[in-house]
């Protein structure tokens, strides 16, 4: 049966192919991003391939913004059915320079150069309202859809992040580690009226964000993207059609008594001791 889908962040390649995927199992797609013009680009691309789409433009780190773009939605293709729950990031000002503290950091004054003690509040902040303010609001506004009806649900997106933080992103690896403990509380709280909640949990993905951290202009690893692949037992980055099946699964009947679940997609990171 063809549901209505809500994807926030899904201007991005993550969400997109996602968006993109479910649009083929016949579902309804409300794409919503911050970027107008990249909401509609996915929409357009769904519509072109037979699919059922619209893009709307909506910021999860404000209520109006959401009300608005869940009208648009209700107008366009009735209640919403499942959300998820994709918007989020990193920031700079919440990131130090080195994996491990050493004393000499605490002398080096280069510009930029951040070591735990320099980290801004501002950026930890930013960090946090992206990744767990923007899953409780698009959630606080969507679930009221879903009050009472059948086949409902919503999908947020961790990070094997929130198992096993990783080195350098303090503010990033505990936002997500509190969207998977937020999911889990959701969905014992919404057990009652039917509505399940669960989350995926990527590995690395190489992205527009982390695409410059990972590799070089050349194609070739950095530093941290051999560690990462040395640490990842199937020895490569994920793709964005790895996350398809796991999405389409938690989203359809064959789940109807998952909840509560937070599934790693990442190549066997989080259970990889080093050893």
């Amino acid at each position: 049966m063809s549901k209505v889908i809500v994807l926030t962040g899904a201007g991005g390649v993550l969400c997109s192919t996602m968006a993109k995927a479910l649009a083929k199992e016949k579902h309804k797609i409300a794409v919503l991003d911050l970027r107008k013009e990249a909401a509609d680009n996915v929409a357009e691309e769904i519509n072109a391939i037979g699919g059922t789409a619209i893009g709307v433009e909506a910021n999860v780190l404000e209520k109006d913004s959401l009300l608005s773009a869940k009208e648009h939605v209700n107008k366009a293709f009735g209640k919403c059915d499942i959300l998820i729950n994709g918007a989020g990031g990193n920031h700079p000002l919440g990131t130090t320079s080195n994996p491990f503290l050493e004393t000499e950091d605490l002398m080096n004054k280069t510009e930029d150069f951040k070591t735990f003690f320099d980290l801004d509040p501002k950026g930890i902040q930013f960090v946090f309202n992206l990744n767990f303010i923007g899953t409780l609001l698009p959630t606080q506004i969507f679930a009221q859809d879903m009050v009472g009806r059948d086949g409902c649900s919503i999908l947020n997106i961790s990070s094997m992040n929130a198992f096993t933080p990783l080195t350098k992103i303090p503010a990033y690896s505990a936002a997500k580690a509190s969207v998977s403990n937020f999911t889990q509380w959701l969905a014992v709280h919404f057990s009652k009226i039917g509505i399940r909640v669960n989350a995926l949990a990527p590995g690395f993905f190489l992205t527009e964000q982390n695409r410059t951290l990972l590799t070089n202009n050349d194609g070739s690893l950095t530093p941290r993207g051999r560690q990462i692949i040395e640490q990842t037992p199937m020895g490569k980055f994920g793709e964005p059609e790895d996350l398809v099946g796991t999405t389409v699964w938690l989203c359809s009947k064959g789940a109807s008594f998952v909840t509560g679940v937070v599934v790693p997609i990442d190549g066997g990171f989080s259970a990889y001791s080093g050893v």
